[in-house]
């Protein structure tokens, strides 16, 4: 029955995380957001079963299930739409601004979600660090120039910043291109999410009940099945990006998933919540989360994009990661 609970879970979760993007994304158009807040918008909506999972786990006081889901998605996102993205396009050539400005924030937040799950930093003060970095970049992406202006920066930074927002916009405008939402999209939005909250606690549950039975560690079922599982939906979207040559979508759609994830699914239930006394299997998952975020950014930004290289080496990483968390479950 848990097995049979968690693949409905997981079939109804995914399947409909699509329908709840698209609408999503013709509401944001309807209201005149800019590209790059749409592709924010399609990566919450993507990360809903995601979210969903590790904040269930998380309620019930199944730490590890909860922050293995989490990272676990980060790590695999990673490596199925950036890493797998770039085997398949064989090369993926992304602008050095849009790199830095995204990579920026996407590093700040590995970051002090790796010091938080270490136990260094407590949730509450480690939300508040993302938020203050997370918020201004919003601000940035929905307001543009306006945004700049007001903050008084100097010019060198105002045009720069200006030249990093228009060449993303430019590359996003081409994949993300919605008709305006109605009522009616409204409407199955709310539904749609009502159905992916609800199959997305099936599937948790059902995932660490058959993990209590068969004695698997709780880092396995959240970092390892539970991930990848809930993350299947970006890697589609970013490999089919890439194929396409749409660069700094694909960057777009894997940083902000990774950030939403942090933020929402772990630092804010927590939070609340609080997070369990970390063991090493957490610490070793965050740091292996780390670690990517920096070198799979590193190689963009030198290389001025990703090749096939760069691709294959960020798909062996998330290979020894998994074999690392079984190592030491």
């Amino acid at each position: 029955m848990a097995i049979a609970a968690f693949l409905a879970g997981a079939v109804i979760s995914l399947g409909t995380s699509w329908v709840l993007v698209t609408r999503l994304e013709r509401l944001g158009e309807r209201l005149g957001f800019s590209e790059a807040i749409l592709g924010l918008l399609a990566a919450l909506a993507a990360d809903t079963p995601e979210i969903t999972s590790a904040v269930t786990a998380l309620v019930h006081h199944e730490g590890s299930v909860g922050s293995g889901v989490v990272i676990g998605s980060n790590v695999f996102n990673l490596a199925a739409l950036l890493g797998l993205g770039a085997v398949v396009a064989g090369r993926i050539v992304l602008h050095r601004k849009v790199v830095v400005l995204g990579g920026a924030v996407a590093s700040w937040v590995a970051i002090v979600c790796v010091v938080s799950v270490a136990g260094l930093v407590p949730a509450g003060p480690g939300l508040a660090l993302v938020l203050v970095v997370l918020v201004p970049y919003v601000v940035l992406l929905a307001a543009g120039h306006p945004a700049l202006a007001a903050l008084r920066l100097p010019p060198r930074s105002v045009a720069w910043l200006t030249s990093a927002v228009a060449e993303e916009e430019s590359e996003l405008a081409v994949a993300i291109r919605p008709r305006p939402g109605t009522r009616r999209d409204a409407a199955v939005a709310a539904v749609a999410l009502v159905v992916i909250v609800g199959s997305s606690v099936v599937m948790e549950r059902a995932a660490s009940s058959i993990g209590r039975h068969d004695q698997i560690a709780g880092i396995v079922v959240g970092g390892l099945v539970l991930a990848a599982v809930t993350s299947l939906p970006n890697a589609v979207a970013g490999v089919y990006l890439a194929a396409r040559g749409r660069g700094a979508a694909m960057l777009s759609t894997t940083l902000s998933s990774n950030t939403l994830n942090v933020v929402l699914g772990l630092l804010l239930p927590a939070t609340v919540i609080g997070l369990a006394r970390p063991t090493g299997r957490e610490t070793l998952m965050v740091a292996w989360y780390g670690a990517l975020t920096v070198v799979t950014l590193a190689f963009a930004y030198v290389g001025r994009g990703l090749c096939r290289w760069h691709g294959w080496v960020v798909v062996a990483a998330y290979g020894g990661f998994v074999v690392s968390l079984l190592a030491v479950s």
